[in-house]
């Protein structure tokens, strides 16, 4: 039995000329150049790169780190932590994202904007006012935001780690105040139904760090009090060492119960040394330095392995996002798939031979005499090229015939 014919599709293709003549007897080339299944990192970088005021030594590192990025991703996720996004009040990065945005979604990647409310780097202007005006300027920042990014960004965390939210007590915030009054669902509900109202059209996912009965328990509670959850997030921070094989089939099943798309939004595990079970909150563990050793590298790269074989073969699961594209970023933790001088680690090597070759569909076909061909592979978008000419055209469940013009 094919484990992953779930992710395949087939599709017999009649192919014409610009005069509209079928094509008998032609070598036709098709090669899959885009995953419909979603894989993916945080782009934040991408920033950097597009900013012309990034010197040209940082520009040439961060060039080559695109050219590995493009080579296996498709989906990037972008930064819109409101204490940063806009550190005061009515100013906003809205202009250096936004051209991140557009310039990948000219890319063709999918993008997630990430996330419109949370606790955790928050506002600190929005200190000292009341719940009712904290509300509504998370619904007006919802507004904003996704009525500037509509149709560059049609996917977003909507509101995150809920969870922990009113129970929160490293920081004073306006988020946890208003999550203490309103309750979890109402707060949840109010921003979701904005966001939904914003863009009809959208991905709205709820995510969490917490895997455990809480969060299932939160998502039906949510989904009685209707609200409009498309994605269930699953965050996945392993800087403690590899959940193993029964712990990531139990979350699995956890959250598959609810029949709906789950994306595993942040995934991290480090090539170097990890972080003490002691320690509770991984913010705790702050280091000035974090090398990456030889032992860890081979150690993430086999992790990583076991969890995208796993990820990738469960149906309901629609994406796969390593959080760190780069080493250094969260906690400075070596938790990238390259080294920072942008040099491949044996973890972005693995899913190299993954995403290019074992699931990775090319095939050199011929015509009959009606002018058709049969393509079967890996679900997503393919390039074709027959006597000279190139075309595109999508591999996708359902679609069973397709006329292609070259």
């Amino acid at each position: 039995m094919d484990k992953l014919s779930h992710r395949k599709a087939a599709c017999t293709l009649t192919l014409r000329d610009g005069q509209g003549r079928i094509m008998p007897g032609r070598k036709v080339e098709v090669e899959l150049k885009r995953h419909e299944f979603m894989f993916g990192t945080g782009v934040f970088w991408v920033m950097d790169l597009l900013d012309p005021a990034t010197p040209p030594e940082k520009r040439a590192r961060l060039e080559k780190m695109w050219d590995a990025w493009q080579e296996l991703f498709n989906f990037g996720t972008l930064p819109f932590y409101q204490g940063r996004y806009e550190p005061a009040e009515g100013r906003t990065m809205e202009e250096s994202t936004l051209r991140a945005a557009k310039w990948l979604k000219e890319k063709g990647c999918t993008v997630k904007g990430h996330p419109l409310c949370w606790h955790t780097v928050s506002a600190k202007w929005l200190l000292g006012r009341s719940s009712e005006e904290v509300l509504e300027n998370q619904l007006s920042r919802i507004r904003r935001e996704i009525g500037a990014f509509r149709g560059n960004i049609s996917m977003w965390d909507v509101i995150n780690e809920v969870v922990i939210m009113p129970e929160f007590v490293k920081e004073d915030n306006a988020i946890t105040r208003l999550c203490q009054k309103m309750g979890r669902v109402p707060l949840v509900k109010a921003v979701f139904d904005q966001a939904r109202a914003m863009d009809p059209d959208a991905t709205l996912l709820l995510n969490d760090f917490n895997t455990t009965e809480r969060y299932r328990q939160l998502i039906e509670d949510c989904l009685a009090a209707d609200v409009p959850i498309d994605v269930i997030g699953v965050q996945s921070h392993q800087h403690q060492g590899f959940w193993g094989m029964d712990k990531l089939h139990e979350v699995l099943e956890r959250f598959a119960s609810f029949g709906k798309p789950i994306h595993f939004t942040e995934n991290t595990f480090v090539s170097g040394t990890l972080i003490p079970e002691y320690i509770e909150d991984l913010n705790d563990w702050q280091v000035t330095e974090w090398p990456s050793t030889p032992e860890g590298e081979d150690r993430q790269a086999r992790n990583m392995l076991a969890m995208a074989d796993t990820l990738f073969e469960h149906p309901l699961v629609k994406a796969f996002i390593n959080w760190n594209f780069e080493d250094g970023g969260w906690l400075n933790a070596p938790a990238g798939l390259l080294h920072t001088d942008g040099s491949w680690k044996p973890a972005y090597e693995a899913l190299r031979q993954r995403i290019r070759q074992d699931w990775h569909t090319g095939l050199t076909l011929q015509t009959d005499e009606n002018g058709r061909c049969r393509v079967e592979g890996f679900r997503g978008l393919y390039a074709l090229k027959c006597d000279g000419r190139e075309a595109s055209f999508t591999l996708a469940r359902g679609a069973e015939e397709e006329t292609i013009v070259v």
